[in-house]
């Protein structure tokens, strides 16, 4: 039986998380972080990680990135892996979740959706061949109470882009105030929020003549939780410390 506990348990995602892994047989929720400590779902609350004195083996967050110092404290004083889906770190808290993987086994991603990472894949081989001949822009829409702009999924798909393209892209999020031609070397990266959007990523590559268009929609947060408990259940079974990321999954299950 997997025993997992999940930061941020009483948010949006969280609740979500919940559900999906109460329905699992193989998955015992033995916890959850909160600042909001009510317990309506079968499991304890706590506001302070340092609080949880139980045993777990993976924790799952969907939190907030203010909450990361107690949740690495935890899971290292534990021997618990982090399966990381908060979005909107600082370099610094970057840096810091790097050397607690030298702990701990540490599973990060800007998007839980494995239909996402696969699609930031294929913008790296499509970005190889077409190199700096397109023009790559990238829309996300989110539902309006998201915070941040752009989202933490636009910067993965853009980096993605970045990795296979012959020169460091410059990227450019907004144009309003800028009155001049468009750069050879930039990466567009525009936002919308409205009402119950849950995501969509479109990623443009514009040519002479002709527009490629790849794109993603996600219809539930169902498919990012899916992704955490599915990610949740890998960090379980690796043996040693590091970071992991979706190619590391999918190259286990095959």
């Amino acid at each position: 039986m997997l025993k997992i506990i999940i930061s941020g348990c009483n948010g949006h995602m969280g609740k979500v998380v919940s559900r999906i892994a109460a329905e699992d047989p193989e998955i015992q929720i033995v916890a959850g972080f909160d600042i909001n400590t009510a317990a309506d779902d079968g499991f304890p609350v706590f506001a302070d990680p340092a609080e949880f004195s139980g045993q777990a083996d993976v924790l799952i967050d969907f939190s907030h990135p203010s909450a990361l110092d107690g949740i690495l404290a935890c899971c290292k004083a534990n021997g618990i892996g982090a399966v990381l889906c908060s979005t909107g770190y600082s370099q610094e808290q970057k840096a810091q979740i790097l050397k607690a993987s030298e702990v701990i086994p540490v599973f990060q991603s800007a998007n839980m959706s494995l239909g996402i990472n696969v699609v930031a894949d294929l913008l790296k081989r499509a970005a190889s061949l077409l190199g700096s001949s397109y023009d790559v822009e990238i829309v996300e829409k989110h539902h309006r109470r998201k915070l941040d702009a752009p989202s933490g999924t636009a910067l993965l798909l853009a980096d993605a882009v970045s990795e296979a393209l012959p020169y460091e892209p410059q990227y450019i999020y907004e144009r309003q105030s800028r009155r001049q031609q468009r750069g050879d070397e930039e990466i567009g990266i525009s936002a919308v929020r409205g009402g119950t959007i849950v995501g969509i990523h479109e990623v443009s590559f514009c040519g002479l003549d002709e527009v490629i268009e790849i794109k993603h929609t996600a219809y539930s947060r169902d498919v990012f939780a899916n992704g955490a408990v599915r990610a949740a259940k890998f960090l379980a079974a690796v043996s040693r410390p590091g970071m992991y990321t979706f190619a590391d999954l999918v190259a286990g299950s095959n």
